[in-house]
């Protein structure tokens, strides 16, 4: 038998998934279902206790109570890719009956309690930034049928009640869920719902009692036939169930780190001319390297344009004193000569300075009055 406080406790988390579908509805944003899908649970079936109005006075009056029973449904659906969906769905339950409160005789009772109907429901997912976890809340209405098939026994056997058949009407429900997506199958979901259920109005069923009716309600005789009326058809489920969507949104695309974007080459600012033994003259390759250092110049920032003229230690025009003023002007006639190519190239003559060295910056060491190709030289340096 469903205890007072089964229900009280179902009402309440009820209400709380309620609550909690009403202040995430503002915050959360659709997870689109897309198009066709279907959807099967089962679980358990709660029935609160029903109030009986017998048509015939000699039935006795009371609440008719059940054990926990199962349920089962299916569906077929449609999602707008909004968030929203809708559905068709048949449902089943099934529960024990198992006492009757109210008659003026210990009881026995067996038989059962099915109920079946036909509804249209309209659900909403929500996003709520768990890619594992999706609430969804809805309601339904539809058309839902009761059936009986019950026997109420006074335990001394002198008093027997049996109610059949089936009642009809207007049916609603409420449902809160939770969907969680299996990650190894895309658009199958396993839910997990809570869902109250209701068909309205009084249902009447057929009923007949044979024995001492004088033990029911005071009556005369030893049969007697007639409609039995019930009412407060509340029913709670619990299930679990799996959905499938033919048309799945596709996964999201893994995150991808942002591509930096290489540094641009840092432009080369020095460029080293090369010269032949005793020769200010620039060949075809140092033109080439002096048009390459005007070009490039364009794309780097500088203020000036130094030239350093430079000559290995021989000495063509004689060794001492007069073989080092000889590099001297040496040196300074190539850096000039190069200065020249620069302007020649587009490079304003303001920017560029020259200066020679001779030979006293060589680029490879060596001793006196050698021939070094990589010192006889003019550095253009970008500054």
């Amino acid at each position: 038998m469903i205890q007072r406080t089964t229900v009280m406790a179902l009402l309440a988390y009820s209400g709380l998934a309620a609550g909690m579908s009403v202040l995430t509805f503002g915050l959360a944003h659709a997870q689109p279902v897309r198009g066709l899908y279907v959807s099967g649970a089962g679980g358990a079936s709660f029935n609160q206790t029903q109030t009986v109005n017998p048509h015939v006075r000699l039935f006795p009056r009371g609440r008719d109570e059940f054990d926990a029973g199962i349920t089962g449904l299916g569906s077929i659906g449609w999602g707008l890719n909004n968030g929203f969906r809708v559905e068709v769905e048949g449902n089943y339950r099934r529960n024990r009956y198992s006492g009757f409160h109210g008659a003026n005789f210990p009881t026995t009772t067996s038989g059962h309690q099915q109920q079946y109907g036909v509804m249209t429901n309209a659900l909403f997912d929500m996003d709520i930034g768990q890619n594992w976890i999706y609430p969804y809340f809805g309601a339904g209405i539809g058309y839902g049928w009761q059936s009986m098939n019950t026997r109420l026994s006074s335990t001394s056997g002198n008093y027997t009640q049996h109610v059949h058949g089936t009642s009809g009407g207007f049916a609603y429900q409420g449902i809160f869920g939770l969907s969680i997506p299996v990650p190894w199958v895309v658009g199958l979901s396993t839910t997990m719902e809570y869902r109250f259920y209701t068909i309205t109005g009084r249902h009447r069923h057929n009923a007949t009692a044979v024995g001492d009716l004088a033990m029911a309600n005071g009556g005369t005789g030893d049969y007697v036939s007639g409609r039995r009326g019930t009412r407060t058809d509340f029913n709670h489920s619990l299930m679990l169930g799996l959905r499938y969507e033919f048309n799945p949104a596709p996964p999201p695309m893994p995150s991808v780190a942002p591509v930096v974007a290489a540094p641009a080459p840092t432009p080369v600012r020095t460029y080293l001319v090369f010269f032949d033994w005793d020769s200010s003259e620039l060949t075809s390759t140092a033109r080439s390297i002096v048009a390459t250092a005007a070009r490039n110049s364009t794309s780097a920032q500088f203020t000036r344009i130094q030239v350093n003229g430079h000559t290995d230690s021989s000495a063509a025009g004689g060794s001492s004193q007069r073989g080092k003023e000889y590099n001297l002007a040496l040196s300074l006639k190539r850096a000039n000569a190069v200065r020249a190519e620069l302007i020649r190239d587009g490079i304003a003559a303001g920017l560029i300075s020259v200066k020679g060295y001779g030979d006293s910056e060589p680029l490879v060491a060596r001793g006196p009055n050698s021939r070094e190709p990589q010192n006889r030289r003019v550095e253009i340096d970008l500054r």
